[in-house]
């Protein structure tokens, strides 16, 4: 894979939606959110180290994350974060890279969705352009409440811990503005879609 967009945006903003929209016009969408899971489900990869580091009350019954006791655990202890980090970011980092080369879509650039692109510091290493999905914080604090039911506060501590508004904006070379109803998303995307295929080309 030659050509990467990197694909970002805060909680709630829409990452998914706007990834799902740019997969149904054939290109290869590579989630790092997604792999995520899948090292945290029962029998993944990142399970054993996670155990060893932290417990085993931060798996449930059947071997997966605990999510809700993991995020109390940040929480409460900063460097938590930074320990589970540490088991994570290398083994998502190495799977997205191995999907990236696959390319299954055969598509002429993929588009690789990091929540913490702009957190990670090294983002201009591993992407060529950068599209953030945009909305108030207002808004994702709603979407996140009705979606996955944790209060307000959670939220907003999570929050507190991404990048802000502004500084992802200022990261960004293309803007999707989420805001508004879904229905406004399709347009943006194509026209990004289009743009994303001539630089592909000019890049190649």
């Amino acid at each position: 894979m030659s050509y990467v967009v990197g694909l970002t945006g805060g909680i709630g903003s829409g990452k998914s939606a706007v990834a799902d929209l740019f997969g149904e016009r054939g290109v290869t969408v590579v989630d790092t959110d997604a792999i995520a899971h899948a090292l945290t489900a029962p029998g993944g990869a990142a399970m054993p180290a996670i155990r060893a580091e932290f417990g085993d009350e931060v798996a449930n019954a059947d071997g997966a994350l605990e999510r809700a006791a993991m995020r109390a655990m940040v929480f409460a202890d900063p460097s938590a974060r930074k320990r589970l980090e540490a088991i994570l970011h290398p083994l998502i980092r190495g799977e997205s890279e191995r999907q990236l080369s696959a390319n299954p879509a055969n598509s002429p650039y993929a588009i690789l969705v990091v929540p913490l692109l702009v957190e990670s510091g090294d983002y201009r290493k591993r992407v060529d352009r950068v599209a953030v999905v945009d909305c108030a914080e207002a808004t994702q604090i709603d979407r996140v409440m009705r979606r996955n039911g944790l209060a307000r506060s959670d939220i907003e501590r999570i929050l507190e811990a991404q990048a802000t508004r502004a500084e992802r904006l200022a990261a960004a070379d293309d803007i999707i503005d989420n805001d508004g109803a879904p229905a406004e998303l399709p347009a943006q995307v194509e026209r990004l879609h289009e743009h994303y295929l001539a630089l592909s080309r000019r890049f190649c």
